[in-house]
């Protein structure tokens, strides 16, 4: 038999990927990608090869409906196996869905997650199971769904490898677009598209189709084929960017501001620490304090020990009680300043700036609510005009943080003179002939 070299058998942007699981590197790799990036391809090589070499090793393929399992990762892996040419090495059962590597017993098997609660671990006559693959792992109901699933399978060994393959949705906002922007040690994120493919395993009538789309449909074409998270236009915060803030790097911070927006039963408290680089026009945030039922001397307790040098922290005007108590513990709190616009023009001039940086295992929560805030839909569908109320505590305090910065882009922008000062108005009747004029005429001023 002619030996096979899975390095022909992947796409070359997915060599850095496989030298990574060969020498132990991670354990959840997320490859996104659009139309023909081949990365389910890449995800059933592996698993179908990594059984091979391990004979402890079994894996487990998941959809969310499983229905479509015999569709789409049964029949991937059927073609990964024929593409390695071990297929007479191979048994496989399509009631129930199976795969059994025939001279150990090694087995791929099936599961559906449309009731997560009934998935049970598995035991096998041979090993435990190591491999395990999210196949279009968008379609699952998020971070709690998949942690819980996690949580039943990754148990019996020592080394596991989890593969979670998608086409990124358009929204910014969707949870498996914010989650793979999260740092995690032990996570490796992969994006490929049919760019980083060899033309002739597409073949010209994919290519024709994709080149077609770009032109004509040149957004779409970003989403469908490269893969892209093109948003869906109701995203608020396209600057955001995560990241990991060093303590080394918080030393040389020098503008520090911190914003306090209050809340006890429902809406939670939240106090953020931020620094604000005028210059390249940055906002870093680095730290935060968020709590639902907590009591203003337990926020104090926590902020006196942050806030070691008693700087000034700015908060919520609304509530006078709260900052009142808050001073006589010995704190500088001081109202905000605001305005029927204090909003509209906070939220503006953090979307005017460069990037806002946050660190998300510093501030989970400031993440979660800037990435997905995300304007209201009417019941058209259309979007609404105004910012939404909800979800917003960390950009509350961000925006109480930079108060003074807020206010002076407001009063900027209100400054600047309209580009385009028009006024409607209707001319009087030729004062000679009395002749009434049909149309009426738009005066631009300047």
């Amino acid at each position: 038999m002619a030996e096979i070299r899975i390095s022909n058998l992947i796409a070359p942007s997915f060599h850095p990927v496989h030298a990574d699981i060969k020498r132990g590197g991670h354990t959840h790799y997320w490859a996104k990608g659009g139309r023909g990036s081949t990365k389910s391809s890449f995800a059933a090589l592996e698993i179908v090869l990594g059984i091979m070499k391990d004979p402890n090793a079994n894996a487990c393929a998941l959809r969310k409906v499983k229905d479509t399992l015999k569709d789409s990762v049964y029949i991937q892996l059927c073609w990964a196996i024929d593409a390695l040419g071990v297929e007479r090495y191979w048994h496989q059962n399509t009631s129930p869905l199976s795969l059994t590597y025939i001279p150990t017993g090694q087995k791929i098997l099936f599961r559906g997650a449309d009731n997560p609660k009934k998935i049970k671990s598995f035991t096998f006559r041979r090993g435990y199971c190591k491999f395990f693959w999210y196949e279009e792992v968008d379609e699952f109901n998020g971070t709690e769904e998949i942690r819980m699933i996690n949580q039943t399978l990754l148990r019996g060994g020592s080394k596991f490898v989890v593969f979670y393959t998608y086409n990124p949705p358009k929204s910014a906002a969707n949870w498996v677009n914010t989650e793979v922007q999260l740092t995690r040690p032990d996570r490796m994120v992969h994006h490929s598209s049919y760019l980083t493919v060899p033309p002739a395993w597409l073949g010209e009538q994919f290519i024709a189709e994709a080149e077609h789309l770009k032109v004509t449909k040149p957004l779409s074409y970003e989403h469908e084929y490269m893969g892209e998270v093109t948003g869906t236009g109701g995203e608020v915060f396209g600057n955001v960017q995560i990241r990991p803030i060093s303590d080394e790097e918080i030393k040389e911070f020098e503008t520090i501001r911190r914003g306090m927006d209050f809340g006890y039963a429902i809406d939670p408290f939240a106090y953020l620490v931020c620094s604000y680089n005028r210059k390249l026009k940055r906002l870093f945030i680095y730290h935060e304090y968020y709590k639902v039922g907590l009591s203003n001397h337990a926020a104090y307790t926590h902020i006196e020990q942050e806030n070691t040098s008693n700087e000034p922290i700015l908060a919520d005007s609304a509530e006078p009680k709260s900052i009142n108590e808050l001073c006589q513990y010995g704190l500088r709190v001081a109202p905000v300043k605001k305005g029927p616009d204090s909003i509209e023009y906070g939220i503006k001039f953090l979307q005017s700036l460069e990037a806002i940086i946050i660190d998300d295992k510093r501030c989970p929560e400031t993440t979660r609510e800037f990435c997905n805030y995300e304007l209201d839909k009417d019941v058209n569908g259309n979007w609404k005009a105004g910012y939404p109320d909800k979800n917003n505590h960390t950009i509350d305090a961000a925006r109480y943080a930079m108060n003074y910065e807020c206010l002076q882009f407001r009063d900027e922008e209100k400054a600047k003179p309209q580009r385009c000062n028009w006024k409607h108005e209707t001319p009087k009747p030729d004062p000679y002939t009395g002749a009434k004029p049909d149309n009426s005429y738009i005066n631009f001023g300047g």
